[in-house]
């Protein structure tokens, strides 16, 4: 009897499989020679969960239009062209796949901000393994739930941030993947607004006119073994809380106001394991609170960390800082942050227990950064021999700047990162 149950549950989970509502699943082929020329025509011909495979060849379909569950699917990337008139995929039915295509010239209005591919309040969506060149937005999604967008490569070549939209845009979603990208040319590389419960993984952003990655009132996310280099003004996590960033790199963002990553009103948040190599600024916090940052690399920046006075409740603890100009910077007098056991390789004290932990605390705070901060003129004056006096004794004797900023347990060599 428990035999005879077990075989019919797996008959008719075998049946739901290949079937839907109207019948057995279909394979429906489009292109040269096949028995439809036109996508839009094997779409309306098509039932839910029908799979629609469409052979290489130039489309110029227009808008097309996907409101039902099936499984677009592209043979050798075949290219779906807009014209730079039409939004080219929207899709408005919930389990959509979409597969090896290359979709290129969107249209472009700031009115309808019309997308490569563009998701309309839709679940269990899938955008694997295509080619977006050229489009306005590369792939929108508003009001999705449990969508991936994996594995595609998103380029534009637009100069101005005014007539590019993003790479990957996501507006009021929920549980979104974006998974091994490779987004350049857009204004951000990956813009959040009211997402949630999301991952951003392996995912490379690189010269982008704005952001490699922006994200705003977007809670609880993680972002992990991302690639950021060189993007207009780097990355910005802004009104945010709860979000996890570990692994990531963050390289040769240069500029006046470009960073590796700018934290404003941010809270409660983890970074581990991240790379600021070669930026303007490492991290620039404002406002932000409550955030753990440990077993980091700055390496070669401007500022490594510039931690404004507003931020409180902060713990630095186990980074190496090496080869920056200067380490930290801040802009007031009241410090209420910890840091803990980091290594500077500005550091000149002494370790006679041999712990590996230096024996004289560290002030990482240079007279000249706070002088800086506050002044930028005053850059003229850099490596001048009244400078670095006036530093090495501010160190020995602090007056101007912060006396609790201070690591009281300076590492003696660089942590392995």
């Amino acid at each position: 009897m428990k035999c005879s149950i077990i075989k019919y549950c797996f008959l008719l989970f075998i049946t739901c499989l290949f079937t839907n509502e109207y019948g057995y699943a279909t394979t429906i082929y489009v292109g040269k020679n096949k028995a439809y020329a036109q996508i839009k025509k094997a779409l309306a011909a098509s039932k839910n969960g029908d799979t629609i495979m469409v052979t290489s060849g130039l489309y110029k379909e227009g808008n097309i239009i996907i409101d039902k569950s099936v499984v677009l699917l592209g043979e050798n990337y075949p290219i779906l062209d807009g014209e730079l008139k039409h939004e080219i995929l929207s899709i408005k039915s919930s389990n959509v796949s979409i597969n090896g295509f290359r979709i290129q010239n969107s249209g472009r209005t700031t009115m309808s901000d019309p997308g490569g591919i563009k998701i309309y309040d839709a679940k269990n969506v899938t955008i694997e393994k295509n080619i977006l060149i050229n489009n306005y937005f590369g792939i929108y999604l508003q009001y999705a739930v449990n969508c991936v967008i994996k594995n595609n490569v998103i380029s534009a070549s637009q100069k101005e941030e005014n007539r590019s939209g993003n790479g990957v845009h996501c507006w009021k979603s929920d549980s979104l993947q974006v998974i091994g990208n490779k987004i350049e040319g857009h204004r951000d590389g990956i813009y959040f607004e009211f997402v949630t419960h999301s991952v951003i993984w392996r995912n490379i952003a690189k010269y982008n006119l704005r952001y490699g990655l922006h994200f705003m009132f977007s809670h609880n996310n993680a972002y992990i073994t991302n690639y950021f280099k060189n993007n207009g003004a780097g990355v910005a996590v802004m009104f945010t809380k709860k979000v996890t960033m570990m692994n990531n790199t963050f390289e040769e963002n240069w500029g006046d106001a470009a960073y590796g990553v700018l934290f404003k009103e941010l809270s409660d948040c983890y970074l581990s394991g991240n790379r600021f190599i070669r930026n303007t600024t490492g991290i620039f916090l404002d406002g932000s609170n409550r955030i753990k940052a440990e077993r980091n690399l700055f390496l070669n920046n401007g500022w490594g960390m510039r931690l404004q006075a507003n931020c409180m409740d902060n713990l630095i603890a186990h980074n190496d800082f090496i080869g920056n100009t200067f380490d930290v910077t801040t802009n007031g007098s009241l410090t209420l942050n910890e840091f803990y056991q980091n290594y500077w390789d500005k550091y000149e004290g002494y370790d006679l227990d041999k712990d590996k932990v230096g024996d004289v605390p560290y002030h990482p705070l240079s007279l000249y950064a706070v002088i800086v901060e506050k002044n930028p003129p005053a850059m003229l004056l850099y490596r001048s021999f009244m400078i670095s006096l006036l530093d090495k004794s501010e160190k020995i004797l602090p007056s101007l700047t912060p006396e609790n900023f201070i690591d009281n347990k300076p590492r003696m060599s660089p942590y392995n990162l």
